[in-house]
């Protein structure tokens, strides 16, 4: 239109907000990435074996972190990679699932659903945090600070050959499994 002049923005320029901590004080960690060093741990797991990153060097891990036994997301979760067991261990993966629960709650989740693989108990979610795979995530709208449904896929080496954050769940083993059989 004539004797118009162009809109004008009003918005100002902020500085950058700083760093973001969590409601425990943790600083958020970045996720360990492709090529990285996989951070070592040692967690117990529902086998009644202590299972360690550095006894499996040689060997491919799938470490998928999940935030509860017996919930309808970690059951399909699960039990997808326990349907793909076969074709893991074929091409060499060891599959190992880490979560927050107890030893006894995971011997109850894997007997109840036949898993094939142990379930690691990290209580204090010291290696989910090493993992960036704890923090803060919105759930039902609300948000709260937990597990982050997480999937690594380490080498033989040690490294990190791929990673999913946040994880959905349908077709997510599939996923993993054409990755682990992809290299």
């Amino acid at each position: 239109m004539p004797g118009r002049s162009p809109a004008r923005s009003t918005a100002t320029t902020k500085p950058p907000a700083p760093a973001a901590t969590s409601p425990s004080g943790q600083e958020p960690k970045a996720s360990p990435q492709v090529g990285e060093l996989a951070p070592d741990f040692s967690l117990p797991g529902d086998d009644g074996q202590q299972h360690a990153l550095a006894a499996l060097r040689g060997k491919r891990v799938v470490l998928y972190f999940y935030p509860r036994d017996s919930t309808p997301g970690c059951t399909v979760e699960a039990c997808d990679f326990r349907d793909r067991q076969a074709a893991f261990t074929k091409a060499g993966v060891t599959v190992l699932g880490v979560s927050g629960d107890d030893l006894k709650s995971h011997a109850r989740f894997r007997s109840k659903q036949a898993l094939t693989f142990p379930l690691l108990s990290d209580p204090d979610h010291a290696v989910a945090r090493a993992y960036a795979a704890f923090g803060e995530k919105t759930m039902y709208g609300r948000k709260l600070e937990g597990i982050i449904r997480s999937t690594f896929l380490i080498g033989a080496d040690g490294r990190i050959a791929a990673v999913w954050q946040p994880v959905r769940v349908p077709g997510h083993a599939e996923a993993v499994l054409l990755a682990a059989t992809a290299r």
